[in-house]
């Protein structure tokens, strides 16, 4: 049975896998403090149905309270350790099944396995809040294992702690024009693709939000980061195809090897 990956935009993904949807970093929003989304139309309201939902770390472009307060009661929100006491809304989403992991732990979702694996990026909810969360990456395993890299840097164990995947989505970009520690662009990203060699991969976190004011500078950095992981994916990991969707287009994949 296909895997099918839905882009809704930035990091938000939908994988469905063993007829269980798995959400990843819901953010339904036009607008994000100084970030509007200055790419494709907002997901639809089917973008928020799920059976799980995962939240990679605490920074506000991918823990979005007004975005999570739209999934249906009792769906399965998975998020890093701590982030229940680093961010008070989280706690009035009294609807939602809230688990917190960290690196290691595994969740059952019908048939699906979801693990989280380790990632390179600041976990705090601010820039300089006191409680700091792992950031955190998921592999989502049933008729394929799936990685949802959230944010990361590339890091030397990269490929064995998130262990093998047939389906890789890996972050190419920012929501700005330029990227700090801690993130990937289309060329760490094509490196991570080669440690870690799945059939498939998507890019995303790119191309959806930018700074007001800003569409005049640097604006290759909103624009490329998709082309350019194709590109350079070719070059370096020319044995994975890579599928480069528009925002809400969707693509299936075959199962695990």
């Amino acid at each position: 049975m296909p895997v099918e990956i839905t882009w809704w935009g930035h990091a938000t993904c939908t994988v469905e896998d063993s007829d269980v949807r798995v959400l990843t970093d819901p953010l339904f929003a036009r607008r994000l403090a100084h970030l509007r989304r200055r790419r494709g139309a907002l997901p639809p309201p089917e973008a928020s149905r799920a059976d799980v939902a995962v939240v990679s770390h605490l920074h506000a472009d991918h823990l979005h309270i007004p975005s999570l307060a739209r999934l249906a009661p009792g769906t399965r929100l998975l998020v890093p350790r701590g982030a229940l006491r680093a961010v008070p809304g989280l706690r009035r989403l009294t609807r939602l099944r809230v688990t917190e992991v960290a690196p290691g732990d595994q969740v059952k979702a019908g048939d699906l396995v979801i693990r989280a694996v380790p990632a390179r990026h600041d976990g705090r909810r601010l820039p300089l809040g006191p409680h700091r969360s792992p950031a955190l990456g998921y592999v989502v395993e049933g008729e394929a294992r799936t990685y949802f890299a959230g944010d990361t840097g590339l890091f030397d164990s990269m490929a064995e702690e998130v262990g093998p995947v047939d389906v890789a989505l890996l972050p190419v970009g920012g929501w700005g024009p330029y990227l700090g520690e801690g993130h990937l662009d289309a060329g760490r990203a094509a490196q991570a693709l080669a440690r870690l060699a799945p059939r498939s991969a998507v890019p995303v976190h790119y191309g959806t939000y930018w700074p007001i004011g800003m569409d005049a500078v640097r604006p290759h950095e909103f624009h490329a980061p998709g082309e350019e992981f194709v590109r350079l994916a070719a070059e370096r990991a020319p044995g994975v195809a890579v599928h480069l969707l528009r925002h809400g287009e969707s693509v299936r994949s075959e199962g695990a090897r």
